[in-house]
């Protein structure tokens, strides 16, 4: 199911940069998102749970981003913000999800819809959080 959970963070980024946009919540999100073709071929649940998880906790998400970035989250592009909150909630909260993985897949979305070098901010933000959320996993 990882193209399946490729798919979710692919769309769970859309509907963040939504969010940020336009203040829609999960559920109308969920509700929006539902309807895309898409959807169809994604984890669904691992969306949802995505969406579920991070709106409620964007500030603690923006704190940890801030701490670990040369300026702070309220400061950075909607896509690199949405980008490093799906991947510092899948380091605090998804521990099936190795590190490795979590970075790797913050970057392909980043090259995929960031700016032209917003991997490398994305990639130095997620390693230094990686060491701080999973230091057991990285020794």
């Amino acid at each position: 199911m990882a193209r399946g959970r490729r798919g979710a963070r692919r769309l769970a980024l859309q509907a963040l940069y939504q969010h940020q946009l336009a203040g829609h919540g999960v559920d109308e999100l969920l509700s929006q998102f539902a309807g895309r073709n898409e959807y169809r071929g994604i984890d669904t649940a691992y969306f949802a749970q995505l969406l579920g998880e991070i709106l409620p906790a964007s500030a603690e998400l923006d704190s940890l981003i801030s701490g670990a970035a040369d300026r702070s989250a309220a400061q950075l592009d909607p896509v690199e913000r949405g980008i490093l909150w799906i991947g510092v909630m899948e380091l605090q909260a998804h521990a099936d999800v190795p590190s490795r993985v979590v970075i790797d897949e913050a970057i392909e979305l980043t090259h995929e819809f960031g700016a032209q070098d917003g991997f490398r901010f994305v990639n130095a933000v997620l390693d230094t959080l990686a060491d701080r959320l999973r230091q057991a996993e990285r020794n």
